[in-house]
């Protein structure tokens, strides 16, 4: 597998579903799916048993994960599809849009 375009917290706008245009930082990544979660954005509810932690139970809202395709690196207010390039030994991340180097 290779080198995904977005790391855990980058501030990533969506690109398409129900989710369209709103912004969020990464939280997790699933590597194995290509799909990431993104904090605030596409809330799912999920129904949880009563446990030890959790005695009264109920719907409990939560965040789903969304296609890291469906995703654009935002840096300084500007959204831009990432490239990579050299930086002496090591190589960084850009926006393509204006050469800002990503963190």
């Amino acid at each position: 597998m290779g080198k995904l375009h977005i790391k855990i917290g980058d501030t990533v706008k969506v690109l398409s579903g129900t989710s369209k245009g709103s912004e969020g930082k990464v939280l997790t990544i699933d590597r194995a799916k290509n799909r990431a979660v993104v904090e605030g954005v596409n809330m799912i509810k999920k129904h949880m048993k009563p446990s030890a932690a959790n005695p009264q139970g109920g719907i409990e809202e939560m965040e789903g994960t969304i296609h890291i395709s469906n995703l654009m690196v935002v840096s300084g207010g500007v959204a831009s599809r990432i490239g990579r390039k050299k930086d002496g030994d090591q190589s960084v991340r850009y926006l393509k849009k204006n050469g800002e180097i990503v963190k």
